[in-house]
This record gives structure tokens, C-alpha cells and sequence, in this order.
């Protein structure tokens, strides 16, 4: 039982912290809004929340002098996992403060960048918090503001981590992997199923592919019809020369 909730719990996180990082890609272009700072930090609050439910469970299993080898190497390996996730997490918040103060909103100090992101990223949110629809606080000074709370959020997430390092020694290369690299890349599973992605790029890769493909198609033509025609100019000179030698 255990296990299993854990599992979940982690599966939770991971959720969030991908929804989280899907929003923060939006910040700086023309997909930026108010909207969207305070999804971001809705969706991180949620993570951070998440994440301490998490590092409690796992601490006061794996400190647990009594569970068996196996069960042990399991809790190991989500260790692993929720240290990973939450470093992804810390990068991805230090990323947010870096954008958020290089394109605050109240006062623009430089044009949004066109990246070719279209649509809301209001689904992504709701997904990340579980929710149907987003409420969002008329706060017109959420850019600002939010960026010292995520300061401080960013110094107790960091804290987060070294005292996670220091109760709990896992070394992560001691760790077996249950599934072979790239597993999940060769999965049958549909991927508009699992996707946290609403915002749309638009990739021309199978027109390029449909366009490489009639361009070799014309370049054979070419070569056909260029021998054709010096075939034509050869036979016209050997004509001609017979004749004017007859």
C-alpha cells in the first residue's frame, strides 16, 4: 500500500512540475499575460506543495529500519525519481525569475518575442491544479510582486533539496532502473492522451519532407530531359553532317 501511494503521490508531482514548465516556456512571447504569471504561480505552489508531501512519506519510509530489501530498493529508486523532479522544478523556477524580471509586464521594457507559441495556456493550468476552470485575482501587480515570492521560493526549494541530500543517503547511481532506456519512447500508448501540451507550434516538417521528396522527383526529371536533349542535338549533327557530305 504503501508503495503504491507513493507512486502516485510522485506521479502527481510529475504532473505538475510538467504543466509547470510547459508555462514557463510562454513567458517572454506574445502568448504572456497577467493570466499567465498567475498560473505560474498557482502551478508552483501546487508543486511545492506536492513536493513536501512527497520528501515526508518517503523520509520517514526509507528511515524505517524494518521494510524489506525489495521494498527498500523501490523506495530508492522513487527517491531517485522526486530528487530528479525536483530539480527540474528549481532550474525551471530560477529560469521563470530570470524571464519574469527580463519582461515585466506593468512596465514593458522590451517587445514580446514572436516564437510562433499560438493559444491559451489556461488548460495547461487547469490540468496542473486539477481543476476545470481557472479563477484568476484581479491583481494588476502580479508581475512584480510575484517575482519576490518567487525569490523566496526559489532560496527554500534549494534549501529543500541539500537537507534532502543530508537525511536521506541514496546514492543515485547505486540505483537499478525497472525498464530499459527509452522505454517509454517505444510505447503504444496515444500521446494526445498523455500530453500536458496546449499550445500549438506550427511545424512544417511533413510538408519539408513532402517538398525534399518532389524535389528529388524533379531532379530526375531534369537529368531525363537534359540527355534527351543532347541525345536530339547529336543525332541532328550527325544528320547533318551526312548530308552536307552526300
Amino acid at each position: 500500500m504503501g508503495k503504491e501511494e507513493c507512486k502516485t503521490m510522485l506521479d502527481a508531482l510529475n504532473k505538475v512540475t510538467a504543466c509547470y514548465r510547459h508555462l514557463v516556456i510562454a513567458l517572454g512571447s506574445t502568448s504572456d499575460s497577467q493570466n499567465l504569471r498567475e498560473e505560474l504561480k498557482k502551478t508552483r505552489k501546487n508543486a511545492q506543495e506536492l513536493a513536501v508531501a512527497n520528501r515526508t512519506k518517503l523520509t520517514s519510509l526509507l528511515k524505517d529500519k524494518n521494510i524489506s530489501k525489495e521494498d527498500r530498493a523501490e523506495y530508492e529508486r522513487l527517491w531517485v525519481l522526486f530528487s530528479s523532479s525536483m530539480e527540474l522544478l528549481e532550474v525551471d523556477m530560477k529560469r521563470s525569475l530570470e524571464i519574469g524580471q527580463d519582461f515585466p509586464l506593468k512596465v514593458p521594457t522590451r517587445h514580446l518575442i514572436q516564437t510562433g507559441m499560438t493559444g491559451s495556456t489556461t488548460a495547461v493550468a487547469s490540468r496542473a491544479m486539477s481543476v476545470q476552470n481557472m479563477k484568476y485575482d484581479a491583481d494588476s501587480n502580479i508581475d512584480t510582486a510575484d517575482l519576490r515570492d518567487l525569490q523566496s521560493e526559489i532560496t527554500q526549494v534549494t534549501q529543500m533539496v541539500e537537507e534532502m541530500e543530508m537525511n536521506v543517503q541514496v546514492a543515485p547511481w547505486a540505483v537499478e532502473a525497472k525498464q530499459e532506456a527509452g522505454a517509454e519512447l517505444k510505447s503504444n500508448m496515444s500521446v494526445g492522451n498523455s500530453s500536458v501540451g496546449v499550445i500549438s507550434i506550427c511545424e512544417e516538417e511533413p510538408k519539408e519532407e513532402d517538398g525534399r521528396g518532389g524535389g528529388r522527383d524533379a531532379g530526375f526529371a531534369s537529368i531525363c530531359a537534359a540527355i534527351g536533349f543532347f541525345l536530339i542535338i547529336t543525332v541532328a549533327l550527325v544528320l547533318g553532317y551526312l548530308v552536307v557530305n552526300m
